[in-house]
């Protein structure tokens, strides 16, 4: 989310949710959510950077669950692309499943969540970026000792290295020293297929 006047005043500031504040949040959310993007680093890493927003992600299929636990204390708003819809009775679908849904109090307040839709195959993550990447979800996230859920560091990654902005310079630079053998080499496998054209 770009930190600057301009997005601010076209859209609205966001809060920085902290993880905790928001397993707070998803309190009695009884589907699947998990910690996307550089709060899923900070947790892996044990290093903390500022954050213009909180990612987590879902899968597509739950967002009916995830508009029931939100609403109607929160407002929910479909985002795809920069085209921005509200949930309601005439619309209670997402404009498109890869996108994303932000959620905020009230017009005034500022955005708390943004919720990246993520796809599933017979109930198995389905990668975004590499529709042939389908696994279960404990292969592809991680758990802390508070039982918050993240995306796996070297996946976090391969999905950063596609917009290549300053803070995901920073992340990957602190985060690829810690990372095990095992996950380096899938994360260069992963940047050499994508650089071949083949995801």
């Amino acid at each position: 989310m770009p930190p600057d006047v301009d997005f601010a005043r076209i859209y609205g500031p966001f809060a920085e949710t902290t993880p905790p504040e928001l397993q707070a949040l998803m309190q009695g959310f009884e589907r699947p959510w998990w910690i996307v993007g550089g709060w899923a680093l900070d947790a892996f890493t044990g290093l903390e950077r500022d954050h213009e927003d909180t990612d987590m992600s879902i899968f597509v299929d739950d967002v009916p669950a995830f508009r029931a636990h939100l609403e109607p204390r929160f407002h929910l708003w479909n985002n795809w692309g920069g085209t921005f819809r509200f949930f309601d009775a005439d619309h209670p679908e997402p404009i498109h499943p890869l996108s994303q849904i932000w959620v905020r109090e009230h017009a005034g307040a500022p955005w708390v969540v943004d919720c990246i839709l993520t796809p599933s195959v017979a109930g198995k993550w389905q990668s975004k970026r590499d529709r042939e990447h389908i696994a279960e979800l404990d292969e592809v996230t991680w758990i802390d000792s508070r039982g918050i859920r993240y995306l796996r560091p070297e996946i976090v990654l391969f999905f950063k290295a596609a917009r290549e902005r300053s803070k995901d310079v920073l992340d990957y630079e602190r985060t690829l020293p810690l990372l095990s053998d095992s996950q380096r080499a899938w994360l260069d496998d992963a940047l050499e297929r994508r650089q071949r054209g083949q995801i």
